[in-house]
């Protein structure tokens, strides 16, 4: 009796038939000393006894903005772009290279650290020091580290700390990671390359790169959740749902499946092509801009405007990634150069030609930074880092 009354409960919240024994679910209602409620997404209130008991719901439901992918007078005027592009380059004296020099040295150091948790806090066992290894090579291959530094600076932005978007960073970096792991496979992209240096599947074997990429992404919720400090519940909570969304079925894993499936196909539009990249990089890097405000105290009208900038820069990102596979060598790289010609994968220089693709990532940028206009000079490191979006060579 008491499994037919909780399966009704955990099979509304499920697509599953109800034939199905969901254990973990009722377990966890069990342990936590509460029924099931209404609301499948809940936070978790810690009494005084410390025992958590779930309780307030999150809201997650917030529409991730559009954009449009019309040509607006930005392409209609070469003499309105070549101001767009003065202006990106002046407008602010925030020096972006010592900005990358103080931070990435405190980001490598706690990437290290994180790896390190794993054999120090924990009972370690030997028998994983393989898949250990596996994870350690690609999260410390080196990388500009773009994702952990934006979720730092939109922190601070926001009246925050480095302590408690850091957690966060690493998560977002973890992610990164396990995407190029899984990206660079044979049933995938097969590439041989990545950061200079072999993948992780030519050194360790398809089947242990797969799990490290796993080990990787189940680390990364584990991370927030247990090293987040000073923040409260409900917005690292918060932060937890945003990950999980950013990189499943409408964030990265829906991107990679429909630009697989846009292989080779010559039909493929701007508009799928656009889905494709909002999803693949641009649903991480929102995720990065958005989990660091919210950390930082951001409120709703000013997480809509922090989406809408790394929206933007997100795009943008992937444009000039498509520009640097055809004008850039595999060394200047660190990855096999030309892969999208080879397997006929639609492009923005494909589908656009190189000089629309640098406008459209140009003008990607100058909307992104409009939203950045109420935080004064609080943004220049935002600011700066789209900037470096469009400028960097690798």
């Amino acid at each position: 009796q008491y499994f037919e009354s909780q399966l009704r409960g955990v099979d509304s919240h499920l697509t599953r038939p109800a034939a199905a024994m969901h254990f973990a679910p009722l377990l966890l209602c069990v342990a936590a000393g509460a029924a099931l409620t209404a609301s499948p997404i809940q936070a978790f209130n810690v009494p005084a006894s410390g025992t958590p008991f779930l309780a307030r719901k999150v809201n997650t439901g917030m529409q991730r903005p559009q954009i449009s992918i019309r040509e607006n007078a930005f392409f209609k005027s070469n003499k309105r772009a070549a101001t767009l592009r003065m202006s990106a380059q002046t407008e602010s004296t925030f020096n972006i290279k010592q900005y990358f020099e103080s931070q990435l040295p405190k980001v490598e150091a706690a990437l290290d650290e994180s790896m390190n948790v794993l054999k120090r806090d924990w009972p370690y066992d030997s028998k994983a020091e393989t898949v250990h290894e596996s994870m350690r090579y690609s999260l410390m291959a080196g990388g500009k580290r773009i994702r952990p530094i934006l979720t730092l600076a939109a922190c601070e932005m926001m009246g925050g700390t480095e302590e408690m978007a850091m957690p966060t960073a690493l998560a977002a970096e973890m992610i990164h990671t396990m995407s190029l792991i899984h990206d660079d496979l044979p049933c995938m992209d097969n590439d041989d390359l990545r950061r200079g240096k072999p993948t992780n599947h030519k050194v360790f074997g398809d089947d242990i790169a797969v799990l490290a990429g796993d080990g990787l992404l189940s680390y990364s919720f584990e991370y927030i959740a247990r090293y987040t400090k000073g923040v409260a519940p409900e917005r690292v909570l918060d932060v937890i749902a945003r990950c999980g969304k950013c990189v499943g079925a409408l964030g990265l894993v829906g991107g990679q499946v429909v630009d697989i499936q846009s292989e080779g196909k010559k039909d493929v539009t701007i508009e799928t092509l656009q889905w494709i990249h909002e999803h693949k990089t641009a649903a991480l890097l929102e995720f990065c801009v958005v989990g660091g405000g919210i950390l930082g105290g951001a409120n709703e009208e000013q997480i809509q405007r922090l989406s809408k900038f790394a929206m933007n820069i997100g795009l943008s990102f992937q444009i000039i990634d498509d520009i640097l596979d055809v004008t850039q060598d595999s060394a200047t790289l660190g990855k096999t150069a030309g892969k999208d010609l080879l397997v006929d994968k639609a492009t923005y220089p494909k589908l656009m030609g190189l000089e629309k693709s640098k406008e459209r990532a140009e003008a990607l940028i100058a909307e992104a930074k409009d939203q950045l206009k109420p935080w004064g000079d609080k943004a220049a490191p935002l600011m700066a880092l789209a900037d470096f979006i469009t400028a960097r060579k690798n």
